[in-house]
């Protein structure tokens, strides 16, 4: 098994801390250990105060998964595996494929959720967005002829990095069809739930198929990502028992400390998902009067859902972009060839707070052009 550099996670750890303006984040605003602390109730509070940091049970605590369930209806605590984003999708991708297994993909997206089937020897068919009139969308139709290839696993994300695309709940029910009928297996990558622009999420794939896999955790809609703290969701209790036997050979378990913040985030998820909503909400007619000023020198639409979108950048190339606005302008962008995907457009950030000084930083670079 021989992975590839993840060009993405290389790009970022170029730039993330030594640029000061970033532009490209997927996460929203961080909350600080006080913040997150503040919101929790006396029952929460006192635990936290006398909490033992010894080891945690592997499958994250019987508590913490009853929180975490309550979000998935028809699932009990039994149905959840606790676990790092990353290496959720990591699990999951080892226990379930093999060599030469059929894999359909969302595409572009994030590497983990295709690179470690294409190391593991699976063959790849890329359900790709398309872009008409600066708007992104996945055609079923596409999705249904590479289901003629009888793929083991579908692995979609949505809402979707880096587009911002989703699906409709009648598109979301023609997936759900389209690949209970192939008798493939679905994996959900769903870590931007929460923060649809209209505030209406779709169900979580694991409570529509038994043998689907639902990926969340508190990285994005919670702005939590510095918890490290996210969960895998579904009905197969065969598959749940495979996953938790790779894990006895990673993390095996959670911090303690991370587990009860968790607790106290999802105790409080109504108010932190609104928090990052609102975040969102202020920042996107400042991106819409941005793109609608510099039409001509980039353009796209604004995130149907999701912290992230997808501009086209009308120079000669979008990576030698972002690399001088790096130097000259201190503002981290993140160019399409992180994706393999080309090298004509640049993903935009709207979770934090920061976001109106970037932008500015952004329209100078522009303006010099």
């Amino acid at each position: 098994m021989s992975l590839r550099p993840f060009a993405l996670e290389r790009y970022f750890a170029r730039y993330e801390f030594s640029t000061p303006h970033l532009l490209s984040s997927s996460d929203c605003e961080a909350l600080t250990l006080t913040e997150l602390l503040s919101h929790a109730s006396p029952a929460d509070r006192l635990v936290w105060d006398n909490l033992s940091l010894g080891y945690t049970e592997s499958p994250g605590h019987p508590v913490l998964r009853a929180a975490i369930a309550h979000d998935y209806p028809g699932l009990s605590p039994n149905d959840i595996l606790t676990a790092v984003p990353e290496e959720a999708i990591y699990l999951a991708m080892r226990t379930l494929l093999s060599p030469g297994d059929h894999v359909v993909v969302t595409f572009p997206g994030y590497q983990s959720l295709y690179e470690i089937a294409r190391s593991l020897g699976c063959h790849l068919h890329f359900w790709q967005s398309r872009e008409e009139d600066g708007q992104w969308h996945f055609p079923l139709a596409d999705l249904e002829a590479l289901l003629a290839h009888n793929p083991t696993l579908v692995v979609v994300n949505f809402p979707h990095n880096p587009t911002g695309a989703t699906l409709s709940p009648t598109e979301w029910q023609s997936l759900i069809d389209l690949v209970s009928r192939s008798g493939a297996r679905l994996f959900s990558d769903e870590m931007y739930r929460g923060l649809e622009a209209n505030r209406k999420p779709l169900p979580p794939a694991a409570t529509l198929l038994p043998n689907a896999l639902s990926l969340a955790g508190l990285s994005k809609a919670y702005g939590l990502a510095g918890l490290r703290l996210g969960w895998l969701a579904t009905r197969d209790t065969d598959a749940l028992s495979r996953l938790q036997t790779y894990k006895d050979y990673t993390t095996i378990c959670s911090p303690a400390p991370v587990e009860h913040l968790a607790l106290i985030a999802l105790h409080n998820s109504e108010k932190l998902r609104l928090r990052a909503l609102s975040i969102l909400d202020q920042n996107r007619p400042l991106l819409a009067a941005f793109l609608s000023r510099y039409s001509h020198k980039i353009s796209g639409a604004l995130p149907a859902a999701g912290p992230v979108c997808f501009l086209r950048y009308h120079g000669p190339s979008a990576s030698a972009f972002a690399e001088h606005t790096a130097s000259s302008h201190g503002l981290m962008l993140l160019p399409s060839t992180v994706y393999d995907y080309g090298d004509s457009h640049l993903r935009l950030g709207l979770g934090r707070l920061s976001f109106p000084d970037a932008l500015d930083r952004l329209s100078a670079a522009l303006e010099l052009q």
